[in-house]
């Protein structure tokens, strides 16, 4: 058993899709995400603006820990993998995995279809958001709340930010 998890891992790793510490650290420009379907066509010209415009599209949804559709609830990985997969981009179901994607972005550098990633659960990157331009980002907050867009230079939030990651390739579809 130990040894299939042990080639599991090695199989990972060599598709680069699992990274430990040191590696993750040294390597952190990976690859931008690759669509796995093609968006609609009349959003292939801006992709990270039609992400933030679908992602407002969920403005109001009720807040649901573990929730991944509209009707149900989402919580804040649940809400990034309905907002990606519009643009034809899986991602993984936890905001932790999903750190792990893309290129890693300065706060200063921040563009429209970035994700943002927050401790709120004391621990590193429990929380994702979607960065959708003048210090704003669109997330699924906690229990009771519902999906909304928040200032990130409030106290809060810039004592919890650990990063964003840039999964588009902004040059590329503009």
């Amino acid at each position: 058993m130990n040894s299939r998890i042990n080639l599991a891992v090695a199989f990972l790793i060599a598709l680069g899709l699992f990274s430990t510490g040191a590696a993750a650290e040294e390597s952190h420009r990976a690859p931008y995400v690759n669509l796995k379907y093609p968006a609609p066509s009349e959003e292939l010209d801006n992709l990270p603006e039609a992400l933030v415009r679908h992602g407002m599209t969920y403005v109001g949804v009720r807040y649901r820990f573990g929730g991944t559709t509209r009707e149900t609830g989402l919580d804040c990985s649940g809400l990034m993998l309905n907002v990606f997969q519009h643009a034809g981009v899986d991602l993984p179901r936890r905001a932790t995995d999903m750190a792990r994607l893309g290129i890693k972005v300065d706060k200063n550098d921040l563009q429209p279809g970035d994700l943002v990633f927050f401790n709120t659960r004391k621990q590193a990157y429990s929380h994702v958001g979607l960065y959708v331009g003048d210090g704003q980002f669109l997330h699924a907050p906690s229990s009771g709340g519902q999906v909304r867009l928040e200032d990130m230079n409030g106290r809060y939030w810039v004592a919890r930010y650990n990063g964003a990651r840039r999964l588009i390739d902004n040059e590329s579809n503009s």
